[in-house]
């Protein structure tokens, strides 16, 4: 599976850690790159000036002067008999794409302007429709549409694929071409054709581009003394904006009996902001591990003293979009025994990219690394199970007759009821408009008695 996005998130490790071994100094961490934030970062091994990946290599391993020969021959002949004139810098471009893409799905060239789309990316603001994309079987699909941008408000879903852009349909040999044509300037039209999975035809969706500056962390009350926060992807200022939050949460409401933690269809992002958000709900252990064949990609990340919760009961939701920086979170709170994850198996993408400047301005998006979560298990394409499996469940509202409905609250002049009852959420709503949610809060509010009744006990 090749996965991308009209803006890029999944494993980076730019600057230290994560995804990226290193990339330029202006860049920022990029999609799972581990970098500090509020957390330690240990070297496995400590290592000096960044060795050639081959520095280590037999005499075997040195391309042959026929493999040589070979690669100019054809070069020659492209430039003499191609129907049409082709450049050097694009054949050579294409060359380096090749090379990279026989890798695995998350290496890739990137020119200049591809490398400033990817900057944006992990700022969080851009120009186009707010999607993420992933090459499946030579389809472009949906893994997810982004909170706040005009995909999801026109009701594009994860699993939905892109048959055409603009009426030209999407070539199976030219997805990167298609992804490009995604984005644009703000205010420009553009319309997909989109094959929803229990559909039988593309339908048409026109769309206006616009400039997405996606808030990462909503957070708002469920219930008395339980909060809900969704992160929908990791961006450079994802920890600290999850920090703002749930303080103004807890000096609005009180101190927090338990909190719902949405990572579902989050695609990743920067690998320093996964290992912030997991230090803000840790007071110890480790969060992550990264290894790889040159000693700079061997890193470890262990959370710091202060949990932002007090120690209050969490569950995590996630699904099959809950991806790399996001299953690095989910594993750190899972195996510190800090948190109830419930949902689906989560994507499985457990490498780790590093930014490789060119010197040019273009730069190699390079796989350098595997990641491990604290028990020291890799995920890489298993994923995570969650403790309590959810199917993908909807219910419906029968309104099965009035009776059913009426309460005391219906009647006129009705005397009122406590605060607490009064702000109590309708769960039979909440299952309709989210049946995980209302589970994760169930299972939630059990664990918070429970906790409860283990701090009273040890009180005595």
């Amino acid at each position: 599976m090749r996965r991308m996005t009209e803006a890029f998130l999944g494993c980076l490790l730019s600057a230290c850690v994560g995804s990226t071994l290193a990339a330029p100094p202006p860049q920022p961490a990029h999609p799972d790159t581990p970098a500090a934030a509020s957390s330690a970062a240990e070297p496995v091994a400590a290592s000096s000036a960044a060795a050639p990946a081959g520095a280590s290599s037999t005499r075997a391993d040195v391309p042959s002067l026929g493999g040589i020969h070979t690669f100019t021959r054809a070069f020659e002949l492209i430039k003499q008999a191609y129907v049409a004139p082709v450049g050097n810098g694009k054949l050579m471009d294409s060359a380096i794409r090749g090379m990279l893409a026989g890798l695995d799905p998350h290496s890739e060239f990137l020119d200049t302007s591809e490398l400033k789309d990817l900057s944006e990316d992990t700022s969080g603001v851009y120009s186009g429709l707010g999607i993420e994309v992933a090459q499946v079987k030579h389809q472009l699909v949906i893994v997810a549409p982004l909170d706040g941008g005009p995909a999801k408000a026109a009701g594009i879903r994860p699993g939905d694929v892109i048959v055409a852009i603009n009426g030209s349909p999407v070539q199976p040999d030219a997805i990167d071409a298609a992804v490009k044509k995604l984005r644009g300037p703000i205010g420009s039209k553009i319309t997909l054709s989109i094959l929803h999975p229990d559909g039988g035809k593309p339908v048409t969706i026109p769309l206006v581009r616009q400039r997405i500056q996606v808030a990462s962390v909503h957070a708002r009350m469920l219930a008395p003394g339980f909060a809900y926060i969704r992160i929908s992807e990791f961006q450079e200022d994802t920890a600290d904006e999850l920090t703002g939050k749930l303080a103004k949460l807890q000096k609005e409401h009180g101190p927090l009996r338990g909190a719902v933690l949405d990572l579902r269809s989050n695609p990743g992002g920067l690998v320093t902001s996964a290992v912030g958000v997991a230090d803000d709900y840790l007071d110890g252990g480790l969060i992550v591990s990264t290894r790889g064949r040159l000693s700079q990609a061997d890193l470890k990340f262990s959370a710091t003293p202060g949990d932002l919760l007090n120690g209050a009961p969490m569950v995590v939701l996630v699904d099959n979009g809950t991806a790399s920086a996001a299953e690095i979170v989910t594993g750190a709170l899972k195996d510190n025994h800090r948190a109830l994850v419930m949902g689906q198996r989560t994507f499985g993408k457990g490498s780790v990219q590093t930014i490789l400047p060119l010197g040019n301005g273009d730069a190699l998006k390079l796989t350098t690394a595997r990641y491990y979560t604290p028990d020291g298990t890799s995920i890489q394409v298993a994923g995570i199970t969650p403790d309590i499996v959810l199917g993908d469940v909807t219910v419906e509202d029968n309104h099965a007759s009035i009776i059913d409905d009426e309460h005391e609250g219906d009647l006129p002049n009705h005397l009122s009821g406590s605060e607490a009852a009064a702000a109590n959420p309708d769960t039979g709503k909440l299952a309709i408009q989210d049946y995980a949610l209302s589970e994760a809060l169930h299972v939630l509010q059990g664990l918070a008695m429970a906790h409860r009744a283990a701090g009273a006990s040890g009180s005595h």
